[in-house]
């Protein structure tokens, strides 16, 4: 992670974590904001249903009349003057009627309209009649729409026993009631049980869904905290009226509605985002000014760790105590470029003595030993074939020395960087089977199986320096496996040649393994050899531009695995 990212997380952090009770406690408010203006809507929807109550209780006194019409029936007098007069006093009332006491119609009088489509009542079945009679009360029925005007029908008990019938219009009270808004968006509205809204062609009639409204009725809660239209969404409560089955509901936009916490939130985001800005430039700040003098101590620990111990920092790119660490820096990589030297020179004279103390060695034992053969057939005390053998013996030894001298002067090679393949075309079936026929008998000699599964592959290389990679990495597996195989494997895909040459061997610790590739270095010093061989392989394998690596284990065996590239068409 980069110093501006922990930088920027650091001062969201310190701001915003105070921050998180303030925004769970903005977050409850905002839910008790909404249920208080939710509340109010309800508020309002009661008294609007008040309101309608108590026009509902003001038509008893209006009805005070229907004393006079009961005296006019008792004494034979037609009571329709008084029905005329009694419309004529009440704008709202559309008919009037006289009812027997078993409910059938007796008198008529109102709205020709509405007589000409309402025929002659006979109300003899409906149940209700006795029960009005005995409560004496007024009983005001459902709405419903005739002529476009909402009405409903009221029956008042009269003293005489007969019954009072009326329709009324509430166009007026609705027209009153819708008048009333809420902001821009907010209305009431009458709607039955059914989810209907009363309206008439004047007024406005929202695109709500009745089935919608039903299930809101149905709720015990009054507060509608949500009813989608085709295009907006709204929020309200409703009240039941004294109509039979009729509802007031208040429903307003919810956006308007729930306006003021918008803002509130809109706010909180931009407060929000103007910290995370000076959070986002704080921290780029800093970043800047820290990030130059870690970055150039960074870079030079690198490259001391490299190994290049002549890096220098300019003090002038540090502030405070940064210089300090500058100066400290710059005096502890002069320091160890001093001790480096020292050390140096300690272990080149001690490598030049291990070396010339190993080659030494290696040198005499094969040259006593030709010494010793030449005195032995100088002294012409030897038959044929003992010096044939004798022969054998030095041949064997001259061939030693050739290989130790030719690996001495190949390490040097590569020191000098002289050490350059020359590319050809290379038959990997051919270059594996020469390898084989040559180390075979050895193999045999430790009954070891030596298996190849190489794939006829043309592989660009220096056939000569391929092919001793190849004979030095069998020739170990050979003398580090006691018993089962040593195996040659090749594949490629679409970027590279791999060559694996594996074993079933005593395998190579982990510690091992990783100066196992150092000059003169020996997994095991009692073996043969002089710690050059795996050196020089990959050296080779590094200047065709590949890899070689190797995966092992103690008592597992071990694989070392060449990659060459394949070159670009």
């Amino acid at each position: 992670m980069s110093l501006f990212s922990k930088l920027f997380k650091l001062f969201l952090a310190v701001v915003l974590i105070p921050m998180i009770p303030l925004v769970v406690l903005l977050a409850f408010y905002q839910v008790h904001l909404k249920h208080n203006i939710l509340e109010t809507h309800a508020n309002l929807a009661q008294i609007v249903s008040s309101s309608m109550n108590q026009h509902i209780e003001d038509l008893n006194w209006r009805l005070a009349f229907g004393q006079n019409i009961s005296e006019y029936i008792q004494r034979k007098k037609d009571p329709l003057p008084l029905l005329r007069e009694a419309l004529a006093a009440n704008p709202d009332f559309l008919m009037l009627a006289v009812l027997s006491p078993k409910g059938k119609e007796l008198y008529r009088a109102g709205d020709k309209q509405i007589l000409n489509q309402l025929p002659a009542l006979n109300l003899e079945d409906d149940p209700s009649l006795p029960v009005l009679a005995q409560s004496n009360q007024l009983s005001v029925s459902s709405f419903d729409v005739v002529a476009n005007r909402p009405i409903s029908e009221f029956i008042y008990p009269l003293p005489n026993g007969d019954f009072l019938y009326g329709i009324m219009s509430f166009f007026s009270f609705l027209a009153r009631v819708q008048e009333q808004r809420i902001g821009t968006t907010g209305h009431i509205y009458i709607v039955d049980q059914e989810g209907q809204i009363y309206t008439s062609e004047y007024q406005y009639k929202p695109d709500f869904d009745a089935q919608t409204l039903q299930r809101a009725f149905s709720k015990r809660n009054p507060l509608i905290k949500k009813i989608k239209t085709s295009r907006e969404s709204y929020v309200g409560a409703y009240a039941p009226t004294p109509i039979l089955g009729a509802y007031v509901a208040v429903l307003q936009l919810k956006s308007e509605a729930y306006r003021s916490i918008y803002y509130t939130n809109i706010i909180l985001a931009l407060f929000l985002l103007t910290i995370a800005t000076l959070s986002y430039f704080g921290a780029l700040t800093f970043a800047e000014r820290l990030g130059e003098p870690i970055e150039a101590l960074s870079q030079a620990a690198r490259e001391v760790s490299a190994g290049h111990l002549d890096q220098k920092i300019d003090e002038e790119i540090g502030w405070g105590e940064f210089q300090q660490l500058i100066a400290d820096f710059n005096k502890m990589t002069a320091d160890l470029q001093d001790y480096q030297a020292l050390q140096l020179q300690a272990q080149v004279s001690e490598m030049k003595e291990q070396v010339f103390r190993s080659v030494a060695h290696d040198l005499r034992a094969p040259l006593l030993g030709l010494q010793g053969y030449l005195h032995i057939l100088q002294s012409g005390k030897v038959s044929e074939e003992e010096k044939k053998q004798y022969l054998t013996l030095m041949n064997e030894a001259t061939r030693n020395l050739s290989v130790l001298l030719e690996d001495v002067l190949d390490v040097s090679r590569v020191e000098a960087g002289m050490l350059l393949p020359k590319k050809e075309t290379v038959d990997l079936v051919e270059l594996v089977t020469q390898v084989t026929n040559t180390l075979a008998p050895t193999a045999r000699e430790k009954n070891l199986c030596l298996e190849t599964h190489v794939p006829a592959l043309n592989i660009p290389a220096d056939p000569k320096l391929l092919r001793r990679v190849i004979t030095n990495l069998v020739s170990n597996a050979i003398k580090f496996t006691e018993k089962g195989f040593v195996r040659i494997d090749a594949k490629e895909d679409e970027k590279c040649y791999f060559i694996t040459v594996a074993d079933s061997g005593i395998g190579i610790s982990a510690q091992d393994q990783k100066g196992l590739f150092q000059k003169y270095h020996q997994v095991q010093s009692d073996k043969p050899g002089y710690g050059l061989g795996l050196f020089i392989s990959r050296q080779i394998i590094q200047a065709h531009g590949g890899t070689l690596e190797v995966r092992s284990a103690l008592g597992q065996g071990s694989a070392f695995t060449i990659s060459l590239p394949k070159e670009e068409k």
